[in-house]
């Protein structure tokens, strides 16, 4: 006789808990958009109210022209490894890889059924997501809303959105 252990399922309230998750989308290389992508898609999927704001080098994810060509550089990132080995890149090699990081990271994606970026955001918005653009980084890039996603709700301020999301849950990536 096998001794089973129950699950443990947790228990996080009513679907209509009034919970907010809003998510600073920071950073624009490929292996830094996912986490924010990933994280408003679970909170979804959760019936969490869900607000990401794309500012500074975010912004490259909801810019029509950038969106499709995000890299990932595995220079500077101490922590990268061979996947499938404990054996770390080399620093002294890792500027000339970016291309082959980039292709590599997006196969392994793929292999997953994780959608591209554009992808995701627009399942994110299907499922009820809101995306704002953040008024200083537009400044900043000289981006107009036409050069946006056509699904980004406006290019609101940084205080507009700590109103907009009072009571939130705030992650910043």
């Amino acid at each position: 006789m096998i001794n089973e252990t129950p699950a443990i399922v947790p228990k996080f309230g009513s679907e209509d808990s009034g919970r907010k998750l809003a998510i600073i989308c920071s950073k624009g290389n490929l292996d830094m958009a996912y986490p924010g992508l990933i994280l408003g898609n679970a909170a979804l999927g959760e019936g969490i109210e869900t607000h990401l704001f794309f500012t500074f080098w975010g912004f490259d994810m909801i810019i029509k022209s950038r969106a499709n060509n995000l890299q990932f550089s595995p220079s500077g990132n101490t922590a990268l490894h061979i996947p499938g080995t404990d054996m770390h890149i080399p620093q002294t090699v890792a500027p000339a890889m970016t291309g082959m990081a980039t292709s590599m990271l997006k196969k392994q994606l793929a292999a997953l059924d994780i959608p591209n970026v554009p992808d995701f955001l627009e399942q994110i918005v299907a499922s009820g997501g809101h995306l704002w653009a953040c008024r200083l980084s537009a400044d900043m890039n000289k981006v107009d809303e036409h050069e946006l996603r056509d699904d980004v709700e406006g290019i609101i301020s940084a205080s507009d959105f700590i109103e907009m999301t009072e009571g939130a849950q705030l992650l910043f990536i």
